[in-house]
């Protein structure tokens, strides 16, 4: 029996842990909705992911999974459980792949529950899907949407999608309105995975430096508090149009804001899906993870990466001597910039 042919009427889907993840979802989160046009559906997501769906028209209701809060250890799990069993759930979809989101939603009673057969979840599940072979040299966003076709949904668009509540959208807009006509540029030098993925901070700042001196262009810099340092070094190199966000927005009101810009240049993070996500002409700096895999889902996307042996080794912190990223110069991030501004900024989605 397919999920399909029980006509859930109410369906949970568990959202995956980070906010790139979660933007290489929102394909898979679109089917699910137009599979199911009648279903109250809801998503189960960590507090920092969930300005991704709040606005999205996909779903009826973000619940928030507190790990560190209410829901932390085995007593918050079974906590959370016991929340969702109240709410009487008929399916459970689970886009993360570990083993505790099928437990979760077992010891919840949602008698329906699908998700990849892995992590060894297998026997949690009502109906587990196998990887398929070929998805695995793809995509994430295909890893996702191939979850709900082999559940037997018809799928839809796989262009990534991501709406933001109207606060946000007016926020960055009196942004964009204060830069009076001038190119808004948005550096995005961080990156939580770990440094290894990160272009050197100097060579950001020398970016904004030509950007400022060149193009004449405000510069906002984003991140989360942990990044005030790298922020403030940036700035250092062009003062007057650096504007260091570091841990001064609200995530939607970042992602707003990239959406605004008339180009972004970041390393392979959240952020640079987001910008992908609104169609924001982007430079992606590339070094130990895969363009292939969690690349930006995008035609107004330019990667920068060297060819090397070691690449990609998907390692945190580089064993080596770190040229994936020491190789790529300040010319050539400029120039793919220039390149993506002479195209021009094209029609939003």
């Amino acid at each position: 029996m397919t999920i399909l042919s029980c006509n859930p009427k109410k369906i949970l889907i568990r959202s995956t842990n980070w906010i790139g993840d979660a933007i290489m979802t929102t394909p898979a989160v679109r089917t699910i909705r137009a599979n199911f046009p009648a279903a109250q559906i809801a998503i189960l997501a960590y507090p920092w992911v969930a300005d991704v769906f709040r606005a999205s028209p996909h779903v009826d209701e973000v619940i928030i999974f507190d790990r560190d809060g209410e829901h932390r250890g085995a007593r918050g799990l079974w906590r959370l459980a016991r929340q969702l069993a109240a709410r009487n759930f008929d399916l459970a979809i689970l886009l993360q792949n570990a083993f505790k989101a099928a437990l979760i939603v077992r010891l919840a009673g949602i008698p329906l529950r699908a998700g990849y057969s892995r992590d060894g979840r297998r026997l949690l599940l009502t109906h587990p899907v196998k990887i398929r072979p070929e998805i695995r040299k793809l995509h994430q966003v295909h890893y996702y949407q191939g979850l709900c076709r082999d559940l037997g949904m018809k799928l839809g668009s796989d262009q990534l999608f991501l709406q933001l509540a109207p606060a946000a959208e007016s926020w960055a807009k009196d942004f964009i309105a204060y830069s009076e006509g001038r190119p808004v540029i948005g550096l995005n030098p961080g990156a939580a995975y770990g440094p290894a993925k990160c272009w050197p901070v100097e060579r950001y700042g020398a970016l904004a430096a030509r950007l400022a001196t060149e193009l004449n262009a405000v510069i906002p810099v984003f991140g989360t508090a942990a990044d005030a340092y790298t922020a403030g070094a940036i700035k250092a190199f062009a003062p007057k149009q650096v504007v260091d966000l570091a841990g001064a927005t609200s995530l939607a009101e970042a992602m707003a804001l990239i959406g605004h810009c008339d180009a972004f240049v970041t390393n392979d993070s959240g952020l640079m899906h987001v910008a992908a996500a609104q169609n924001t002409p982007l430079v992606a700096i590339f070094g130990s993870t895969d363009q292939v895999a969690t690349g930006p889902f995008s035609e107004r996307a330019v990667v920068v990466r060297k060819e090397l042996d070691c690449q990609p080794c998907f390692r945190t912190h580089c064993r080596a001597d770190f040229r994936c990223m020491t190789e790529i110069g300040v010319d050539e991030v400029f120039a793919a910039v220039r390149q993506l501004l002479a195209e021009g900024k094209g029609e939003k989605v």
